[in-house]
């Protein structure tokens, strides 16, 4: 594929992760705004783990084009990340 054709992708690619940063964003400020408002350890949890999703879920591009780190790399940290915020709202589910 030229590099011609694989632009509209790219652009594509970087539209769909921003809004995921926007959206995972406004959720986990929605989560950590009703821990502050409760006090409940259930919605602190929550909210870190979507942060960490989120978080994952936008670190291979930038870590590759900003960074330079190779992308396999990249892609193993976003997958940590993301599975490290899973297991934490798996966690923020069984708080008592």
């Amino acid at each position: 594929m030229s590099s011609a054709a694989a632009m509209p992708t790219a652009i594509a690619l970087a539209v769909v992760k921003t809004l995921v940063l926007l959206v995972g964003g406004v959720i986990t400020f929605f989560a950590y705004k009703a821990y502050r408002r409760t006090r409940q350890p259930a919605l602190g949890y929550l909210s870190l783990g979507f942060g960490l999703v989120t978080l994952g879920l936008v670190l291979a591009g930038m870590l590759y084009e900003i960074l330079g780190v190779p992308l396999m790399t990249g892609i193993l940290l976003e997958s940590l990340l993301v599975l490290a915020g899973f297991l934490v709202i798996a966690r923020s589910l069984y708080v008592t």
